[in-house]
């Protein structure tokens, strides 16, 4: 248990009474190890089958996210966490995202400068009036 994020013994104490049990399929993965890949994946931002199989499978914590996510589960475990923990003397919250699609590292192609209408001369006008 050394790479990435892992849930503390508090904090595993706190969620645990909110999962569903006796789901039927087959048996469980670890819901302490798949919660902390979970977890690992929504803070660094990685794709899905990019977690470490130190969490196990991507696709059970996948699934697992996303079962739970239509459910309406984490919305009921961050309400008790919520209800639960103590509120700071001083709180600041960012809600910055920058998003990019993995392949806009680089530009469109073509030429790098276009000159302006006013240093091209004698050339007609591209539209008209």
């Amino acid at each position: 248990m050394t790479v990435g994020f892992w849930l503390s013994d508090r904090a595993w104490a706190a969620i645990e009474p909110l999962l569903p049990k006796n789901q039927p399929g087959a048996r469980r993965v670890d819901d302490r190890r798949v919660i902390s890949g979970i977890i690992h994946v929504l803070r660094i931002g990685c794709r899905w089958e990019d977690c470490p199989a130190a969490y196990g499978p991507s696709t059970t914590i996948y699934n697992r996210f996303n079962r739970w996510s239509h459910r309406g589960l984490w919305g009921r475990i961050f309400a008790t966490l919520a209800a639960q923990a103590e509120l700071p003397d001083e709180l600041s919250i960012d809600s910055t995202a920058v998003r990019a699609h993995r392949s806009a590292h680089g530009g469109k192609g073509g030429r790098k400068f276009r000159p302006s209408g006013a240093r091209v001369g004698g050339q007609p006008p591209k539209s008209t009036p």
